[in-house]
């Protein structure tokens, strides 16, 4: 039986969506775009401003900002590929409230990433209390990584 994948993404400035878009066209998966309730403006994402929005949330882990829907069907998936942009080092907050949103009991998460200097840094562990029940793979970065680096990495992790 082959795995049924879904490539779930949440993307502030459209970096992360071209990867995802990339990766499930790679892996023949389909995709879906975690959407917040209010889209993100460019002062929002003012990392720089210790009062927009991001670093408000980011400095509040245990907030989870609203999605614009939970219609994903998660329950048809075996493996779900969950990509974000790194801030502060970790996944943005709305990657916890996607997660918290749908039972992926029994699934295969694994977490990619877009970041404009950090690393994966402690993401998984923010991530994991989220996911109760399925299996979190070590996620990575793919900024720059080619779709033949891409297709070996992510049949390392299926």
């Amino acid at each position: 039986m082959s795995k049924k994948i879904l490539v779930a993404y949440f993307s502030a400035s459209g970096t992360t969506a071209l990867t995802a878009k990339n990766l499930a066209e790679v892996v023949g998966a389909d995709l879906y775009e975690i959407r917040p309730a209010v889209p993100y403006t460019h002062a929002d994402l003012d990392w720089m401003n210790k009062k927009s929005r991001s670093s408000m949330e980011m400095n509040n882990r245990s907030g989870r900002p609203a999605l614009a829907d939970t219609d994903a069907d998660i329950a048809a998936y075996d493996v779900v590929f969950v990509g974000f942009p790194i801030w502060w080092y970790v996944a943005p907050t709305i990657i916890n409230t996607f997660l918290e949103s749908y039972d992926f009991s029994g699934k295969t998460i694994v977490p990619f990433a877009t970041s404009g200097g950090s690393g994966m840094g402690k993401t998984n562990e923010g991530l994991e209390k989220s996911c109760p029940g399925a299996k979190l793979a070590a996620g990575k970065l793919l900024n720059g990584v080619s779709a033949a680096e891409m297709k070996i990495w992510a049949e390392s992790v299926l």
